[in-house]
C-alpha cells in the first residue's frame, strides 16, 4: 500500500520529466480543465444550452466524477510529500488540505455537491465552474511565478492599494460637497460620487458623470493628475517583483551551475540535478543553455593552471544536448 500511495504522489505531485505516466495524467488534466472552461463559456449561449444541454451535463458529471477522484487521491498520497508529516498523517492531511492549490481543487467540485443538500442558484454554479482555469496554475511555471511574486509583495500592493482607497473615498467627498446641489442624480450621495472618482483616477473616463462646476473641474483635473503615478504603483510593484523573482531563480541556476562545474565536467548525474533544477525554477531550454555557456566561458578563464600540480590546463565543460 506505502508503494503505491507513493506512486500515486509521484504521478500527481512530484511530476518528473522522465515519467510517462506522470506527464500524460498532466497532460489529461490540463486538457480536461481547458475543456470544462469552454463548455461553460459555450453553455452560458441560450441556444446551446437549449440544443446541447444533455451534452453539457453529461460532460460536467463526468468531469466532476474525475475531479473528484483526483483530488481524493492528492490527499491520500500527500503524506509522501517531504516535511509535511509531523506527528499522525490524518493532521499531515489537513495541513496539505489547508494550501491554496488544494483548496482551489476543492472549491470548484465542491458546489456541486451543495445542490444535493440545499437550493442554489444553478448560475452561480456555472459561474464558480470557470474558477477552475486557475487549475492551471499548477502546471504552468509563469503562473506559479506570478503567485509567488503575489505572495512576496502581498504587504506593499496592499498598502499601495489602501492609500488608493483612501485617495478615491477623499475624492468622492469632496466632490459629493461641490456637485451634490447641482447634479443631485449623479452626486447625489458619497458612494455615487465613488463611481466618478474610481472611473478618473484610473484614466478610464467613461464620460457619464462629470463635474460641471468650475470647483468641480478643477478637483477634478487635479485628481486626474495625481492619481496617474498612483495608480500605476501595484503594477510599478508587480513588475519589480517579477524582475527580482526573475533574478533570483536565474543565479539560483548559476549558482547550481557553478557547484557543478568545479570540476569542469557535468556527469550524466549532474545532468539530471540540471534538468530538474531548470523545470523547478521556471527556465526554458534556451536561457538554460546561455546560463551554462557563460559558466563555461568563465571557467575557461578562471581555470588556467591546476590547483594540485601547478600545469596549465584547457578545462573541458560537456553541455548536454538538451542546453545546447
Amino acid at each position: 500500500m506505502t508503494g503505491l500511495r507513493r506512486r500515486t504522489y509521484e504521478i500527481l505531485e512530484a511530476a518528473k520529466e522522465d515519467d510517462p505516466v506522470s506527464r500524460v495524467v498532466d497532460c489529461i488534466l490540463i486538457v480536461l480543465i481547458a475543456l470544462n472552461v469552454f463548455a461553460v463559456v459555450l453553455e452560458s449561449v441560450e441556444t446551446m444550452r437549449v440544443s446541447y444541454g444533455t451534452a453539457f451535463g453529461l460532460f460536467e458529471k463526468i468531469s466532476l466524477a474525475i475531479f473528484t477522484v483526483e483530488y481524493l487521491l492528492r490527499v491520500w498520497s500527500s503524506v509522501e510529500r517531504e516535511g509535511l508529516i509531523r506527528g499522525h498523517p490524518l493532521w499531515g492531511r489537513l495541513r496539505y488540505m489547508r494550501t491554496p492549490m488544494v483548496l482551489l481543487d476543492l472549491i470548484v467540485i465542491a458546489p456541486v455537491y451543495l445542490v444535493f443538500f440545499t437550493s442554489i442558484d444553478l448560475r452561480f454554479l456555472r459561474v464558480l465552474r470557470l474558477l477552475r482555469i486557475f487549475r492551471l496554475t499548477r502546471y504552468a511555471s509563469s503562473m506559479r511565478l506570478l503567485m509567488e511574486v503575489l505572495r512576496q509583495e502581498a504587504a506593499n500592493i496592499g498598502a499601495a492599494l489602501f492609500i488608493l482607497m483612501m485617495i478615491a473615498v477623499f475624492s468622492a467627498s469632496v466632490v459629493y460637497l461641490v456637485e451634490a446641489d447641482i447634479q443631485p442624480d449623479k452626486f447625489g450621495s458619497v458612494p455615487d460620487a465613488l463611481w466618478w472618482a474610481v472611473i478618473t483616477m484610473t484614466s478610464i473616463g467613461y464620460g457619464d458623470v462629470v463635474p460641471v462646476t468650475p470647483w468641480g473641474k478643477v478637483f477634478g483635473s487635479l485628481i486626474g493628475i495625481v492619481s496617474v503615478g498612483l495608480v500605476a504603483l501595484p503594477t510599478g510593484l508587480l513588475a519589480s517583483g517579477f524582475s527580482q523573482a526573475l533574478h533570483r531563480r536565474r543565479q539560483e541556476f548559476e549558482d547550481l551551475i557553478g557547484d557543478i562545474l568545479a570540476d569542469g565536467k557535468i556527469t550524466t548525474e549532474d545532468n539530471a540535478i540540471l534538468h530538474e533544477a531548470r523545470d523547478r525554477l521556471g527556465l526554458g531550454d534556451r536561457e538554460a543553455a546561455a546560463v551554462l555557456k557563460a559558466a563555461r566561458h568563465r571557467l575557461r578563464h578562471m581555470m588556467t593552471h591546476c590547483p594540485h600540480c601547478g600545469e596549465a590546463i584547457e578545462p573541458e565543460v560537456v553541455i548536454p544536448p538538451r542546453f545546447q
